[in-house]
C-alpha cells in the first residue's frame, strides 16, 4: 500500500513538473545561433528614388567656364621625361629637364 501511495505522488509530481516546469520562451535560442552572439542591426532604410532632371528643349545652353583640373605632378614628371627622350636629351640632360619642366 506504502508503494502504491508513493508511486502516485511521484507521477503526480513528474506530470506538475512537465506540465509547469517548461523553461522561460526567452530562454530558447533559435537553431544556429549562440547565447554569445551580438544582436542583428536594424534594416537599413529603403533608397530614395528621385526622377532626373529633365533639360527643356528651349532652353539656352549654360558654358562650363571652370578649367580643366591640372594633371597630378606624377602624370607631370611622366609627360616632361617623354618630351625629354623624345627631343634626344641623354639621362643627366633629361632628368634635369624634367625637373623643371614639371614643376613650372
Amino acid at each position: 500500500m506504502s508503494f502504491m501511495k508513493h508511486a502516485s505522488i511521484i507521477i503526480a509530481a513528474l506530470c506538475v513538473a512537465l506540465v509547469c516546469g517548461g523553461g522561460a520562451s526567452a530562454q530558447l535560442l533559435p537553431p544556429g545561433s549562440s547565447a554569445l552572439s551580438a544582436p542583428l542591426p536594424p534594416p537599413l532604410p529603403p533608397p530614395k528614388i528621385e526622377a532626373p532632371v529633365v533639360p527643356k528643349m528651349d532652353a539656352p545652353l549654360v558654358p562650363n567656364y571652370a578649367p580643366p583640373p591640372r594633371p597630378s605632378f606624377s602624370d607631370r614628371v611622366t609627360t616632361c621625361l617623354a618630351e625629354g627622350a623624345a627631343s634626344g636629351l641623354g639621362p643627366t640632360e633629361n632628368s634635369a629637364y624634367s625637373r623643371a619642366c614639371a614643376t613650372r
